[in-house]
């Protein structure tokens, strides 16, 4: 993986750190900021994206990033799902669903590729820093 010396640098992380920034300002205002049971589930599932991908870096194997990765990329559909309780309960209107939801499926399918990307590259030992 030339290129990528922390898990900083890696795009899904980045990724995830804007939805994970823009979630923690949807959340603090309003009625959303007094529910807070879905208020922390949608922050937790988001800071999960993030921990997951620096996580699995930071361990040094490429199998068990890869399975760090998919609970990242489980934890986006996550954060999907509760935007439609968001919404329906009207914390949040159509236009701020539609930017949050787009932001997580671009996020979700960075990390596929990602994931695919390792998948795919033979190495001659396990490690990748």
């Amino acid at each position: 993986m030339a290129g990528i010396e922390r898990f900083e640098d890696i795009e899904g992380w980045k990724k995830a750190r804007e939805l994970t920034r823009a979630i923690y300002s949807l959340t603090s205002t309003g009625e959303f900021s007094r529910d807070y049971g879905l208020k922390d589930q949608l922050r937790r599932a988001s800071v999960s994206i993030m921990s997951n991908i620096a996580e699995g870096f930071e361990r040094g194997g490429d199998k068990e990033f890869q399975q760090f990765l998919a609970i990242a990329k489980g934890s986006t559909g996550e954060v999907k799902a509760q935007l439609y309780i968001a919404l329906d309960a009207r914390y949040i209107d159509r236009e701020a669903f539609q930017s949050l939801y787009e932001m997580a499926n671009e996020t979700g399918r960075i990390i596929a590729g990602f994931m695919r990307y390792l998948a795919n590259s033979p190495r001659p030992t396990n490690k990748f820093k």
